[in-house]
């Protein structure tokens, strides 16, 4: 049996609007709704986040409040570290997705010699960096980060000597060393980026699994070649961002996008790649309830964290 432990992120210092710091208790809210004694089998860990940079106003154009994100990635690795470590399985419940750059860098360091795969489930590529960003919101970076790309092939901004120290320091945390390669990246249902970024997709050959193709071939195909294309890694991490859902049911996400899945897809799909036996954490981002009515986004996103975590517990 995988032994779970949940991590609580709530950070929200890298979106681009407020209120995902919130998302945690949304999902919280929402499970006593559904009388679900889901957050009483677990103990969480509560990683310090870094919001009250938010106070300090931002001084980073090309990298809103990065100094903040540097802080709140290192706890965020060395939490992860300690518990990859100590052989659990990390289930991460996260505000924003910048969060995720520290997740990955710690299973990593955790493990460095294995070779680490990414399933990203998401409307967004976030392989944005300082030089390319449109809006400077760092969670549309995290990729970036663990990949330690610059692409500065596409740059389009002139970020400040300090924002690219800062830069510098988060792509090393854990190491001054690509903690993924970017071929080792699996994208299901992203479906809003911009130029830089499908110039890294096409670059590296990043697979890109859209929404049609997933109801044309089918979630246990899709799962199956997605498992099948990271092949060569060691271990698989899944991210799940909520705005992979179609905006008509995910209104309470930063950054809602047309053409997404539906829960039930979200639930299976999920529930059939956590079933890999390389899979070492599990991620869901980006619930935002000051966005949304009566916690719908909380409700939807929570039936996929109780279904996905079953999933694990009934398979190991």
């Amino acid at each position: 049996m995988r032994d779970i432990k949940l991590v609580e992120v709530r950070s929200e210092i890298a979106a681009g609007t407020r209120g995902a710091s919130m998302g945690i208790d949304a999902l919280k809210i929402a499970s006593l709704d559904k009388k679900s004694d889901f957050f009483t089998q677990f103990d969480p860990i509560n990683v310090p986040d870094a919001n009250n940079y938010l106070w300090k106003g931002n001084n980073y154009p090309h990298a809103k409040y990065i100094d903040g994100v540097y802080q709140v990635l290192k706890n965020v690795y060395s939490t992860i570290e300690s518990l990859r470590m100590e052989k659990k399985f990390p289930i991460v419940l996260a505000g924003d997705h910048s969060t995720a750059a520290g997740t990955i860098m710690g299973i990593k360091a955790a493990d460095p010699d294995k070779r680490l795969g990414v399933i990203w489930i998401d409307a967004h590529a976030d392989l944005h960096t300082p030089f390319t960003t449109p809006s400077g919101n760092m969670h549309g970076m995290p990729l970036a980060m663990v990949a330690q790309l610059d692409n500065i092939d596409c740059q389009v901004n002139e970020p400040s000597e300090e924002t690219l120290i800062i830069w510098k320091k988060i792509k090393t945390i854990g190491g001054d060393f690509p903690k993924i390669l970017p071929n080792d990246i699996v994208f299901i249902t992203v479906r809003d980026t911009e130029a830089p970024e499908d110039h890294l997709i096409k670059n590296y050959g990043i697979k890109n699994f859209s929404t049609k193709e997933v109801r044309q071939k089918g979630i246990d195909q899709i799962a199956a070649e997605a498992l099948e294309t990271l092949k060569e890694c060691d271990q698989i991490y899944i991210s799940f961002d909520v705005d992979s859902l179609d905006s008509s049911i995910s209104v309470g996400t930063g950054t809602p996008v047309p053409d997404g899945l539906t829960v039930q897809e979200a639930i299976e799909l999920n529930v059939k790649l956590i079933q890999d036996r390389r899979v070492c954490c599990w991620e869901i981002v980006e619930v935002n309830p000051t966005l949304d009515s009566e916690n719908l986004m909380a409700e939807n996103a929570f039936e996929v964290l109780e279904a996905t975590t079953k999933s694990l517990v009934d398979n190991f």
